[in-house]
């Protein structure tokens, strides 16, 4: 038996007659992952998985705290406009803007939020379910009480809380007459006592 390449393969001459062989190679196996190879692959997803997992609890936090000092913020100029009321209808004497000292905030808001409580008396933080605002009738505070507080440092009472109140500022007439009564120079919404949170 003999073989002669025509160009298209080897053929063998044979009594059978010329038969074409392949010259195609045969296709190389694909192998899927090996087992160390998906072990390693699952390993570092759950690591990656575990780590954002691990970062909510921090991000949901410092949301709320963004939540909060918009709320602040939005009393302050509450109250701002709230004592431009007053002055524009002749209650600006001291006794008329004094009650913005005692007046619950969250009355001075078009709308008041979806987590206000209401007013109770002398309340402590489990009055309220956590990340809810309320006012304190007895010290005429209004009171954030945190619903996550791992990097929060309270004030000097120890609660997981936030008390605020209004500040007024008082200062002489500018015209400098003995006896004059002094002038409303500033209405602040602030913290009752310092705190620290993610500071």
């Amino acid at each position: 038996m003999t073989g002669q390449d025509t160009g298209y393969g080897i053929q063998d001459s044979g009594e059978e007659g010329l038969r074409p062989v392949s010259r195609i190679p045969y296709p190389v196996s694909s192998k899927g992952f090996t087992l160390l190879e998906l072990i390693v692959v699952v390993s570092i997803v759950a690591l990656l998985a575990g780590s954002l997992l691990s970062r909510i609890p921090y991000y949901q936090e410092q949301a709320e705290k963004t939540v909060v000092e918009q709320m602040t913020g939005a009393m302050q100029s509450a109250l701002i406009m709230r004592y431009g009321s007053l002055m524009a209808h002749g209650a600006g004497a001291e006794k008329g803007l004094s009650a913005l000292a005692v007046d619950n905030p969250m009355d001075w808001l078009q709308q008041k939020p979806k987590n206000y409580a209401g007013e109770f008396f002398d309340p402590m933080p489990k009055t309220v379910s956590p990340g809810h605002w309320m006012f304190d009738l007895k010290s005429r505070e209004l009171i954030y009480v945190l619903d996550r507080s791992d990097h929060f440092t309270p004030g000097k009472d120890g609660q997981k809380w936030i008390r605020f109140h209004v500040r007024l500022e008082y200062e002489s007439p500018a015209d400098g007459v003995a006896g004059s009564k002094k002038e409303l120079a500033s209405t602040l919404f602030e913290p009752t006592e310092p705190y620290r949170w993610f500071d």
